[in-house]
């Protein structure tokens, strides 16, 4: 027997209703949970004493759940002829007292202030089909009369699942007029009433009839299934709430039912003390037979950038290496903080058990996984706003055995790293003070710096320390690149231009970047600032661009599509001296855009190389003016003793000689650094045209 409406629209027709109730029988319809998951909510605003008016009753047995714990002044009223018959005969020997009228709730017939509650369990979501201009009209009307028979100080109290349209409408009418909002969410899911077939949570809404104050800012109120409330300041951020917590319960239940293969579904979890999510939570499914059934992996503080848990490549394979079938990922986040890995563990045990794959039975103990017993350590030493880059946050984070890294991140992108330093610490003389943490300029951070750093080998001046080099380098960022050029290639001047005026603070604040003759920092438009350049006569060894796009929807996020224009790249080689260098960081998965982009240099360059990484998205593109003249393939070694044979490719063993003597002249100035520049070469190749 089809009892729910074909059409939406129908939950507005009294027709509808009527003939539901015929169908129904005197059976009871609880669609938003029964009196024992409602209980809880409603003895917080509807005490015994209180005059209760029930909008839209149907044969729910709420009312009478009410009457028998002693709140008999209840008057039910319902559109529906028929249920108000059935509901009155069903009461009229145990609860004389109670009221049942045929009233439309639009256009009540009782006096003003008549009542101190008016309860409404699922009436406004049948009213409210939609949010067009006559059911607007229809709802104001209803809202018009329950403020009209509301005492002041009465309570509107509203059971009702948020649709979007809903909500929109209650945070948008009921704070104009002053009323305090607080909003409740109900545990419907061990209700045993099997008739159930919406698996949306269930909202409690509580509206308190105030008179408007001028220049009264709205009460906006959420509280958790533990009654902590929380004090919102604006109703994007209560709907941001709500919408978290419709997405949980839909999520929950589409996992409940079957493996989500080829899709990673994401979730967070927040406290009542704060609007940040406290978890986040991946969940990998992987299509493979003879895995364990289900397990947590808990991501320690700081490491969820790493590739194996920032992206979902990574926690497929970190799935099939740990070896089950369901892997729910969980990263913590740098707003909050965490006693230890056990605390951890203890907070998570009953929430994720509700993200447990089909078939998992219940009182199985979930297996929680980590790199260690350690939970990391994060601190936030900054936090900031860029008006060109939004939301920014500088934290130190503790790696393995005791590494500490400082890290910008943009809140809009929370697990990449835009920059990072590696911190060291600088010994005082005895007896003045503690040693300090440092940025330690030996440092790069990403593959792409050391290939960078690899590619000065095209230029023979870049192995004598005699012979000045100059160099633009476009995207400053925290200064990790300019920093290690200016420390280790002492010949070089170095012009680092970037748009964002924040971003040069940070780097300067917070990354040891510093000015003087041979380095400096220019806050301008990239393009802009080389087109300045070529007016003024200026020639260049070098170009760098380190570039992020801020355009996510072209499939290239490094750099922006206009500094690989033809008509950009031909400013870039009128900048460019003859013998000079071009250093690109491409980061583009669409293949078909990334050989346009290379084609297009192609016309401008003679001579483009590449290098591309293992498990990464970055490629370093080398272009030159005219083709490089390296030396003779019988090169000088480290040691500065003759080497023969060595790389089979003429291009390579050219570079090998310049490389050779470009890191034995970075180790002479440092010999702690690490970077392996000889290594970087391999495959470095020819594009071919």
């Amino acid at each position: 027997m089809n009892l729910l409406p074909q059409n939406y629209k129908d939950f507005h027709s009294a027709e509808y209703w009527e003939n539901f109730f015929k169908k129904r029988g005197t059976k009871a319809f609880e669609w938003y949970g029964e009196y024992p998951e409602l209980c809880g909510v409603l003895h917080k605003y509807v005490k015994t004493a209180d005059n209760i008016l029930m909008i839209g009753c149907g044969n729910s047995v709420l009312s009478e759940n009410l009457f028998d714990v002693g709140h008999h002044n209840i008057t039910n009223i319902d559109i529906s002829d028929v249920v108000v018959r059935q509901m009155t005969e069903r009461n009229k020997e145990q609860r004389p007292e109670m009221k049942y009228l045929k009233m439309d709730a639009l256009d009540m017939e009782f006096e003003d202030s008549s009542f101190s509650v008016v309860l409404d369990k699922g009436t406004l979501d049948a009213l409210m089909v939609d949010d067009s201009e006559a059911v607007n009209e229809d709802i104001n009307k209803l809202f018009c009369e329950i403020g009209r028979v509301l005492k002041l100080g009465g309570r509107y109290v509203c059971i009702s699942l948020m649709q979007d349209h809903i909500l929109n409408k209650v945070l948008q009418y009921f704070p104009d007029i002053g009323w305090p909002v607080r909003i409740h969410k109900i545990d419907t899911e061990n209700s045993e009433n099997t008739d159930k077939d919406f698996h949306l949570p269930v909202f409690a809404v509580v509206f308190t009839k105030f008179k408007k104050m001028p220049n009264m800012k709205p009460i906006l109120e959420i509280s958790n299934s533990e009654d902590k409330l929380s004090r919102h300041n604006d109703v994007d951020e209560m709907k941001t709430l709500i919408k978290e917590v419709q997405y949980y319960a839909m999520i929950r239940q589409k996992l409940s039912k079957r493996n989500l293969f080829g899709e990673q579904v994401s979730l967070t979890l927040f406290t009542s003390a704060s609007t940040e999510p406290r978890y986040t939570l991946h969940v990998v499914d992987v299509p493979e037979t003879g895995l364990r059934k289900f397990a947590i992996f808990i991501v320690p503080q700081g490491r969820e950038t790493d590739w194996l848990f920032g992206s979902e490549e990574g926690r497929t394979h970190l799935a099939k290496s740990a070896g089950f079938e369901r892997l729910v990922v969980v990263s913590l986040s740098r707003h909050h903080t965490y006693v230890d890995m056990e605390s951890v563990k203890q907070e998570l045990s009953l929430k994720v058990m509700e993200l447990a794959p089909p078939g998992y039975k219940e009182g199985v103990q979930i297996p929680f996984l980590s790199l260690g017993e350690d939970i990391g350590s994060r601190t936030v030493v900054c936090e900031g706003h860029s008006e060109l880059s939004g939301d920014y946050i500088v934290e130190d984070v503790v790696a393995d055995e005791g590494q500490t890294f400082r890290r910008l991140i943009f809140t809009s992108c929370p697990n990449v790293i835009q920059s990072e330093a590696r911190l060291k610490l600088e010994g005082k003389k005895k007896g003045k003070g503690k040693k300090k943490h440092v940025i330690d300029n030996s440092y790069l951070a990403s593959h792409y710096y050391v290939a960078m750093v690899t590619g000065l080998g095209f230029l023979n001046s870049a192995v004598n320390k005699n012979e000045r080099l100059s160099c633009v380098l476009i995207g400053l960022g925290g200064g990790g690149l300019p920093n290690f050029l200016h420390q280790y290639i002492p010949q070089m001047e170095i012009d680092s231009v970037d748009i964002d005026p924040a971003i040069v603070e940070v780097a300067r604040k917070w990354f040891g970047y510093q000015e003087d003759q041979r380095q400096r920092a220019h806050v301008a438009d990239g393009i802009k600032f080389v087109q300045d350049a070529i007016k003024q006569g200026q020639k260049k060894d070098i170009v760098i661009l380190d570039v992020d796009s801020k355009d996510r929807t072209t499939g290239m996020s490094c750099p922006p599509l206009p500094f690989v224009t033809p008509a950009f790249m031909t400013s870039v080689k009128d900048l460019l001296k003859d013998s000079g260098l071009l250093m690109l960081n491409v980061v583009c998965r669409d293949d078909k855009l990334k050989n346009q982009v290379f084609q297009d240099i192609q016309e401008v360059f003679p001579y483009v190389y590449t290098k591309d990484f293992t498990d990464d998205v970055n490629t370093v593109l080398y272009a030159l003016p005219s083709q490089p003249v390296l030396p003779d393939p019988t090169y000088r070694s480290e040691t500065g003793g003759k080497k023969k044979g060595g790389p089979v490719d003429p291009l390579i063993r050219g570079l090998s000689a310049n490389v050779s003597v470009l890191q034995k002249n970075i180790k002479d100035s440092n010999s702690s650094v690490s970077v392996d520049l000889v290594e970087m070469l391999q495959g470095i190749k020819l594009v071919n045209r």
